[in-house]
């Protein structure tokens, strides 16, 4: 496998591990909705939330965070809805993103990164 996607699977893993260090009940990884994919979709105390992981050797080109541009950020709102009609879900949703800097092994979670119209 390719070096960048081992690294983007290894920080995938390693944000899981941070939201349930941190109360995150996961619900599912890796879900897909035609094209779309959301990385994580957990609760936090009644909260249904949309995570975008982003995984990072350096900032050089800017920090995970910024990567989840206006594009992404509408997917993952499409994807949101998608998701929300399948599952028939009811109650409150929040988009975080979590940013993970593989060579310095730091992991920075962003709750409430962006919302929906």
């Amino acid at each position: 496998m390719a070096k960048h996607l081992d690294a983007g699977i290894w920080g995938e893993q390693q944000a899981v591990r941070c939201l349930r260090e941190r109360g995150y009940e996961i619900v599912c990884v890796n879900w897909r909705y035609k094209h779309l994919e959301v990385d994580v979709i957990a609760k936090d105390e009644g909260v249904l939330v949309f995570v975008e992981v982003k995984s990072r050797n350096d900032c050089r080109f800017g920090e995970p965070k910024e990567f989840v541009d206006y594009r992404k950020q509408r997917n993952l709102i499409r994807l949101a809805d998608a998701y929300i009609s399948y599952t028939k879900y009811q109650g409150e949703i929040r988009f975080d993103i979590v940013s993970v800097f593989l060579k310095e092994r730091k992991i920075e979670l962003i709750k409430d990164a962006f919302w929906s119209n």
